[in-house]
């Protein structure tokens, strides 16, 4: 019996070729969506991956709405680019922090902090000058669990960072959700943000923040009824292995007392227009020098007592005058414990701050609070009040 051969199809390759370009056009359209920022004010970084939204997956016990207030601190804004300090933005983290509690959401905290160059010499920071804005900000950040422990954060706020697999499947489910998914707002009080249906329904708020910095959206800080997270609150949530690093420092220091002594950029002067030199804070050159330290903490500090010193004055020995009543500790006595952990100095600021909470009798630069011992009587916050600096004791007695 003959066997007939079936015909070949002819349309077999044009076929294939038809379904890897339709394959190919997905994978490259799927890169795109996830490598761009969104047209509606999401500032992404560019190894986001939207995947399937699972609703069953949210941390646990925590809020199933969320707040995203953008994936750099104080971005975007005047201070996005050049970076400020660690206590500037902790500022800020703590304002958004305070607003995900006010709207009982969980927040999106930005995965990475910036380091200011200023604020560290510990490390390599990016220098390349053809390097790209994405380039430098890659290399000159510090994972932000390097730095706070997201379970201890997550006891009084749920928090996820912004590159879990958690954070994808939020940002997919309100991409599908339409106008129930995804909320646009700026310049919207948090008030309207928890009354108004338009927002509070929403699965995910994303907030363009006043571009001063962030924490001017809590600008009414003055009133303590509406501080809900307090000064001392990121500090006591350190990453556990600065705070392992403090507690082994803490046991060898024993019984002492802590002063945190400010210069640096806070003691810069400038010359007016006739030439005179003025600073904003006229008395803290005169406050933070030794002979007058000595002066200011003898009240609350008695002779003989161990004193560790926390500070940014690079001088080598100039706090050595203090030792002529006190037994004076720096971190630096203790690098055995810290060089092998410490890789830029907000860490190494944060082991000092938590030793520094530790102390029997806690003497800060500025009053943080009215309770709080203080070097100086000038204000923390800056006045832009430029002064003429004084020098002198103007005959006061210790």
């Amino acid at each position: 019996m003959a066997i007939h051969k079936a015909p070949r199809n002819m349309q077999t390759p044009r076929s294939l070729i038809f379904i890897l370009t339709v394959f190919i056009a997905t994978i490259f359209l799927f890169y795109l969506l996830s490598s761009m920022n969104h047209s509606g004010g999401f500032f992404l970084s560019s190894h986001n991956v939207v995947v399937k939204f699972n609703s069953h997956r949210r941390p646990i016990n925590g809020p199933d709405k969320y707040l995203y207030w953008g994936d750099r601190i104080d971005c975007p804004g005047k201070h996005c680019e050049s970076c400020e300090g660690l206590g500037h933005q902790e500022s800020s983290l703590r304002c958004a922090l305070e607003e995900a509690m006010f709207l009982s959401r969980t927040f999106i905290m930005p995965s990475r902090m910036c380091i200011n160059p200023i604020h560290n010499k510990k490390g390599i920071l990016y220098q390349a000058e053809n390097a790209t804005s994405d380039e430098r900000w890659a290399a000159n950040t510090c994972a932000m669990d390097s730095l706070y422990d997201l379970d201890l954060i997550a006891n009084t706020v749920h928090v996820i960072l912004d590159n879990s697999e958690m954070w994808h499947q939020v940002l997919s489910a309100g991409f599908h959700l339409g106008s129930r998914g995804i909320a646009h707002v700026q310049g919207v009080s948090r008030v309207d943000l928890k009354e108004r249906s338009q927002y509070s329904d929403a699965l995910l708020i994303n907030r363009t923040a006043s571009p001063l910095s962030w924490f001017v959206e809590c600008k009414d800080r003055k009133n303590h009824t509406g501080v809900r997270l307090p000064y001392s609150f990121l500090p006591s949530v350190a990453a556990k292995k600065l705070q392992l690093a403090a507690e082994k420092i803490k046991d060898l220091l024993g019984d002492y007392d802590a002063i945190h002594v400010r210069r640096g950029d806070r003691i810069k002067t400038r010359k007016d227009r006739f030439g005179v030199e003025r600073s904003l804070c006229p008395h803290l050159d005169r406050d933070t020098r030794p002979e007058f330290i000595i002066c200011r903490i003898s009240k609350w500090v008695p002779p003989g007592r161990t004193l560790f010193i926390a500070s940014n004055e690079r001088t080598p020995g100039f706090f050595s005058p203090l030792s002529i009543r006190y037994k004076l500790a720096y971190s630096s006595n203790y690098s055995s414990i810290l060089d092998p952990l410490v890789e830029n100095n907000y860490q190494l600021f944060m082991i000092e701050r938590l030793i520094m909470m530790g102390a029997k009798t806690f003497i800060k630069t500025f009053k943080d609070d009215e309770t709080d011992l203080s070097l100086t009587d000038d204000p923390k916050k800056n006045t832009k009040i430029w002064q003429i600096p004084v020098y002198t004791s103007n005959g006061e007695k210790c």
